[in-house]
């Protein structure tokens, strides 16, 4: 390729970045920021294309390691319950909290969440997503990966979980302060304590 050819693609490329810089700007001008909007639909798609553009192939191929099994999706839930329940809400549906970042905890459910691979879940899980809250729950340690793994296999569940299921997770949600000394004052109470 001739080297005038070329650096009129680069001029044309960089003239075509400011004048998208500033198209953006000019329309963004005095929005405001807030995490209550709701993502417009082709920012949520360049979103999820990029995310998934991203994640290695090597990573989305990745099977799960770990035996599905009683003992882990238990293990599984009681995770969920423990970490991802304060985001994503015990049945997957997104919490309030959940549902005031931006942009929204997506509801762990749908086909969408649904029809990632157990890699792409895993990647997830195990990296986070940058300029969400979705964090890197990843410690780089073999446990640290079965347990990433084993919520791997409960976000399968969550389409079919039970009123039975959501009420023994609510036993494993954390707690605040306040909430486990009003437990230890029942506690006491119940024994014949004051």
């Amino acid at each position: 390729m001739a080297r005038g050819s070329m650096k009129r693609r680069w001029m044309i490329v960089g003239i075509g970045a400011v004048a998208l810089a500033l198209g953006v700007a000019f329309f963004t001008r005095g929005m405001g920021f807030t995490a209550r909007a709701t993502p417009w639909p082709l920012e949520e798609r360049l979103a999820l294309a990029a995310r998934r553009w991203a994640t290695p192939a090597a990573a989305r191929g990745q099977a799960n390691p770990v035996a599905l099994s009683k003992e882990s999706l238990a293990s599984g839930m009681a995770h969920w319950a423990d970490h991802c329940a304060t985001c994503h809400a015990n049945d997957g549906g997104g919490s309030a909290l959940g549902r005031s970042f931006y942009p929204p905890a997506p509801d762990m459910r749908l086909p969408r969440t649904q029809a990632l691979t157990d890699g792409e879940l895993f990647y997830v899980i195990e990296r986070g997503i940058p300029f969400t809250g979705m964090p890197a729950w990843g410690n780089g340690t073999a446990a640290g990966e079965r347990d990433s793994w084993e919520l791997v296999h409960f976000i399968r569940r969550l389409p079919g979980l039970t009123a039975g299921e959501i009420r023994e997770m609510e036993k494993l949600n954390p707690k605040s302060a306040a909430e486990l000394e009003q437990e230890r004052h029942i506690q006491e109470f119940l024994k014949g304590g004051k």
